[in-house]
């Protein structure tokens, strides 16, 4: 007969018989600390555990998971052998022969094995001062305990980690006056709250975690305590940036009184479960363990960045001693030290992390003390995107249309001050008061004329100088693929450095892949800013080409665009050639054919454009024909019918409106004859080209 794990466990009792042989006079029993054999342990931290349901026995070690194992490992440890593969069967044949399990046909003993088994010290033998760890009392039933209300020194103790009342509802936590249980042996225990040791519950429909702070034994649970336990979790934002994975729960509510998102699980040696950070990880631009920083803490914290490198979770180290009372986060703050400290001190992560991007972007800033040399002529294309604050939008526009002008009204905009009074084309741009980062990304200008076009925003902002927020680079150097990652983390950066970001500018957002018919690196990038957006809560500016129609952004690129941008404005040059229309292309609410467009000139005075007089004289109604007309050259080119329902679709998408806003444009195109319906068939419309061109070409 083959030996086999689960032959072993059934004549053990599930391991308990090995256990129990491997100790020798020394068992401590089930449910009792004692101290770990395999290394030098000071504090009894080690438990025998038996499942109620498969009856396994496991060694479980709060101070070092390593060493939580079943009795094949605990074997496996002694001897130095793997619990995979031939050693794993060495392990066996050792059981079945020490213990004479007769499971085999070799009955050869080895006696010996005794004397190379490590003493175990028990709990009797440790001086009961040095059991001051932790646990636990664990039962199945969950009798309610008996709260009563928070006395003046228990909220002066939540009060010293600034947890005020609010949080402690707002987390469940409650004031026990008297708590009972039953232990697995079927023995009934009660505690009660004094003042020298009160008594705080984490309470739930299904379990109750005790705490008593002041306690030689400091926890005790009751009910059903899952694997799942996430202390936190249901008062978390639904987006957030960073969120915070502590030891312990204390820690959780004292972030959260600093607005900080946090949770912990039940211990710091427990495996975190992959499935919950993969849910947190889309929620979250960075999860980071903030564990103690004494030994145990340490080394948990970096299993756990190892095992999770794939959500490309972070950790933080706090500069405490690692004793007692100077060892978390919690601890941290009663010392004194600030929530501006702690962001300190995940930005030198970040600084870490990100060093050689913000080496190599620096290289490509542009520094308005220091003007770049001059460089021979290149033609630029000039691209402008704009958008609203925790949105995409887009400007878009023909070569030479006058975009660069148009934006750099935008960007001026940002720097103005309350009393500041300068022509922005228009537009009105929130002021930028709380001085969040503002930042200009260049693709296709030459450097030479991107410094120029830098002076000409100061000059229109009335400033002397660009504020120290107010970011640009000239990424015309740089490789594709480092276009976007360095955007990506210096935005990240720049969010912290500055306590926010109020507008990115991306000029030239084709440039950031291989081509905007690439579908799928399309959508990527779109969504991915599109997520940023939201994350930051800024407005992402984006700059694209039109397609020929002058309806549509070009290529997959401009679709993902025109498809989640909140807004679309579209600049392209006057009948004169001398000045520019800018019009909306789309807007969030409502039809962009129902708002006038406007026309902008340049100023030879003030050496930059502004709104030629009386441009607003451009009627809504005639805007709305003249577009329409253009929309419906674009649908019906190189098809001689449209069915109602295609032509409804094509409206819907080019124009971002409703299904009854496009079914009364059609209406108003019939009605001023830029389409036909086919007589006998009410479902399809066509147009002449010859009647197209003569009135609005």
């Amino acid at each position: 007969m083959a030996l086999s794990k689960d032959d072993i466990l059934l004549v053990t009792d599930g391991g308990l018989d090995v256990f129990k042989y491997l100790f020798r006079s020394n068992w401590p029993g089930l449910r009792k600390p004692f101290l770990n054999p395999f290394y030098k342990d000071t504090k009894p931290s080690c438990f025998l555990f038996q499942e109620s349901d498969s009856r396994k026995v496991i060694l479980v070690d709060f101070g070092n998971s390593e060493f939580s194992c079943d009795c094949f490992g605990f074997v496996g440890h002694i001897f130095n052998l793997r619990t995979q593969g031939d050693e794993f069967l060495q392990i066996l044949e050792i059981i079945d022969r020490e213990l004479s399990l007769n499971i085999t046909d070799n009955h050869d003993r080895i006696r010996e094995i005794k004397r190379q088994f490590p003493e175990v010290k028990t709990a009797s033998e440790i001086d009961p001062l040095t059991v001051s760890e932790d646990r636990e009392e664990v039962s199945k039933q969950l009798i309610p305990p008996i709260l009563k209300d928070f006395s003046q020194s228990e909220l002066n103790y939540w009060g010293m980690y600034g947890i005020s009342a609010e949080i402690l509802e707002k987390y469940q936590v409650k004031s026990i006056a008297e708590f009972k249980g039953i232990r697995k042996t079927g023995e009934e225990y009660s505690i009660h709250s004094r003042v020298d040791e009160p008594i705080y519950g984490y309470l739930s429909t299904r379990y109750l975690k005790v705490y008593r702070p002041l306690s030689n034994k400091r926890f005790y649970y009751a009910g059903d305590l899952r694997e799942g336990y996430v202390f936190g979790l249901n008062q978390l934002p639904q987006k957030g940036d960073i969120l915070f994975i502590t030891s312990g729960e204390k820690d959780v509510m004292s972030l959260a009184a600093r607005d900080f998102n946090a949770i912990c699980f039940n211990s710091e040696t427990k495996a975190i479960p992959k499935k919950i950070i993969r849910r947190l990880h889309y929620r979250f631009r960075h999860i980071v363990i903030l564990y103690d920083c004494d030994e145990t803490g340490q080394r948990e914290s970096k299993k756990q960045v190892e095992a999770l490198k794939e959500f490309e979770v972070k950790s933080i180290l706090l500069p405490l001693a690692g004793v007692k009372k100077q060892k978390d986060i919690s601890d941290f703050f009663k010392m004194g030290h600030s929530a501006e400290e702690l962001m300190k001190l995940f930005t030198d992560v970040l600084d870490a992390l990100y060093q050689d991007t913000m080496n190599l972007l620096s290289s490509f800033e542009v520094h308005f003390d220091h003007p770049p040399l001059v460089p021979d002529a290149v033609v630029t294309i000039n691209d402008v995107p704009v958008g609203s604050a925790g949105n995409l939008m887009a400007i878009t526009g023909s070569e030479g249309s006058g975009k660069s002008n148009y934006l750099g009204a935008l960007l001026a905009g940002t720097m103005m001050s309350e009393f500041t009074e300068t022509d922005l084309l228009g537009l009105e741009v929130a002021r930028n008061e709380h001085q969040k980062a503002v930042l200009f990304y260049d693709t296709e200008q030459s450097e030479e004329q991107l410094y120029k076009n830098l002076k000409q925003i100061v000059r229109r902002a009335k400033c002397h100088t660009p504020p120290s927020w107010f970011r640009t680079y000239g990424l015309v150097g740089m490789g594709r693929k480092d276009r976007m990652i360095s955007i990506l983390h210096s935005m990240d950066r720049f969010y912290y450095a500055y306590g926010g970001i109020h507008m990115v500018v991306i000029d030239g957002i084709a440039d950031l892949i291989d081509g905007v018919n690439d579908e799928e690196r399309s959508v990527f990038l779109i969504e991915e800013l599109f997520r940023l957006a939201a994350i930051y809560r800024t407005c992402i500016v984006c700059v694209l080409h039109l397609s020929p129609s002058g309806y549509k952004l070009r290529g997959h690129l401009g679709s993902e665009i025109q498809r989640k941008a909140a807004g679309i404005i579209s600049i392209e040059k006057d009948d004169d050639k001398q000045n520019s229309i800018v019009k909306a292309l789309k807007v969030r609410d409502g039809s962009p054919l129902d708002i006038p467009q406007v026309i902008i000139g340049w100023d030879d005075e003030l050496k930059y454009h502004v709104v030629v007089p009386d441009s607003y004289r451009t009627k809504a109604q005639d805007r709305k024909l003249s577009d329409l007309s253009d929309i419906a050259r674009d649908i019906f080119y190189g098809v001689s019918t449209v069915s109602y329902t295609n032509l409804v679709a094509e409206l819907k998408e080019r124009l971002g409106v409703k299904d009854r806003q496009a079914k009364n444009y059609i209406k108003t195109m019939k009605e001023n004859k830029i389409i036909w319906q086919l007589e006998g068939d009410s479902g399809h419309y066509t147009y002449d080209l010859q009647a197209r061109i003569d009135p609005f070409m």
